[in-house]
């Protein structure tokens, strides 16, 4: 591990100064605590799982050893991504940089977290300036243990969830757990999708491997398994958050990775007893709509051969976290050429608009394609769209 907090700072400044990087002294020294604590993503605070998941993924995930992974970590965490010079520093002048600012109403011009998750988190263009920001906020809090501290772990956050830069955030993450040993068990799972991310099913097992269950809002944990070809685990854990009294929770994201894995019936099983399911938590009536939209959409694509789908560009919607997503899909010589978001009200989105269809495209089907993490709603709201819109126009 990386040395505690009160050597975390200067092992920073040695590593980049050495280097004589003065972008990449501000790199280090920057980081940040995610801030405006955002809707609970938990049904209770047990298990805090992975955070989202980034942009636009490669064609796959590259496979890297245990090494490869950290001295790739080690390399990218003391180096400035390649676009900070090109990204100019941005904000408020009224904004609170010390993370102070808590109380009172809604003001993203003065709370940081709140400038974050609304200025930031909602706006793709800004991503990169939420970023080189946060490493400003670094800088700042320099000399406060307790807010570097938080700075690191939002800037973990904002490289993982918005940037899809999977090195960056673990490296950001691990410094947060050096500086505060308590954030093990809250970054772990985050964690461990970076590793799987980065190539290394080894390390991201390794970091999970000790948890029995997933109290988180979507079933991440679940969706990590099943992501990582555990298939038998996930299924395993999902049961669990359904025995432990949350079905609507723990059906809906077995039913997701039976159909992440092309098991469709047994996903419409799955599917049939969240909107069966008489109690849950608060998200019920909400994962109930899910879950039908999802067994409409699997029924539906059993008939589908592209084969028989008219060259065309062909609409249609499912619901999304804020309201309906439209896609457009448009087919030609029995393939799909392009699948594009044309209408939707989501907010906290991530990658997901973007992800997702490229995966649907790549893949040529919704089998095997992964949801964005912490945007798992939007993604699934995607994927059954673009079978409607597949279904509903056959020969």
């Amino acid at each position: 591990m990386a040395p505690g907090r009160n050597g975390l700072l200067s092992l920073c400044v040695r590593s980049l100064a050495s280097a004589g990087l003065v972008a990449a002294l501000l790199v280090a020294l920057s980081g940040s605590s995610l801030a405006a604590t955002p809707p609970a993503r938990s049904p209770s605070p047990a298990v805090r799982p992975a955070a989202t998941q980034a942009p636009a993924a490669p064609a796959e995930t590259p496979v890297r050893t245990k090494a490869q992974v950290e001295a790739l970590i080690r390399k990218v965490g003391t180096t400035p991504p390649g676009w900070w010079d090109s990204v100019t520093l941005n904000y408020p002048p009224t904004l609170d940089l010390t993370w102070t600012t808590t109380k009172g109403p809604w003001d993203p011009s003065k709370n940081l977290g709140q400038f974050i998750w609304s200025s930031i988190n909602e706006n793709p263009g800004r991503w990169k300036e939420g970023a080189k920001l946060l490493h400003h906020v670094l800088t700042v809090n320099k000399d406060n243990p307790a807010r570097l501290t938080q700075t690191m772990n939002a800037l973990g956050t904002v490289y993982h969830n918005l940037l899809g830069d999977y090195a960056r955030a673990a490296f950001w993450w691990r410094k947060a757990i050096a500086a505060d040993y308590e954030l093990d068990d809250e970054l772990a799972p985050n964690l461990a999708h970076c590793y799987w991310k980065l190539g290394s099913k080894e390390m991201a097992v390794a970091e999970i491997e000790s948890y029995t269950t997933d109290d988180s809002r979507h079933g991440e944990l679940v969706k990590l398994w099943s992501e990582m070809g555990e298939f038998d685990k996930a299924l395993a854990m999902a049961e669990g958050m359904a025995g432990g009294g949350y079905p609507d929770i723990g059906y809906l994201a077995a039913g997701d990775a039976c159909r992440m894995a092309g098991r469709n019936k047994q996903a419409m099983e799955f599917y049939q007893k969240v909107v069966d399911a008489t109690k849950g938590w608060r998200d019920i009536e909400t994962n109930k709509k899910r879950a039908k939209a999802s067994l409409e959409a699997l029924r539906a694509a059993e008939g589908i051969d592209l084969a028989k789908v008219a060259d065309g560009t062909y609409t249609a919607e499912s619901i999304g976290y804020a309201g309906p997503i439209q896609v457009a899909v448009t087919v030609q010589g029995g393939r799909i050429l392009s699948v594009k978001v044309t209408k939707s009200q989501e907010k906290q989105y991530y990658t997901a608009l973007t992800d997702t269809p490229a995966q649907i495209v790549r893949k040529q089907g919704i089998k095997g394609v992964d949801a964005v993490t912490s945007a798992t709603v939007t993604s699934e709201a995607i994927m059954n769209a673009t079978v409607k819109a597949l279904a509903q126009n056959m020969k």
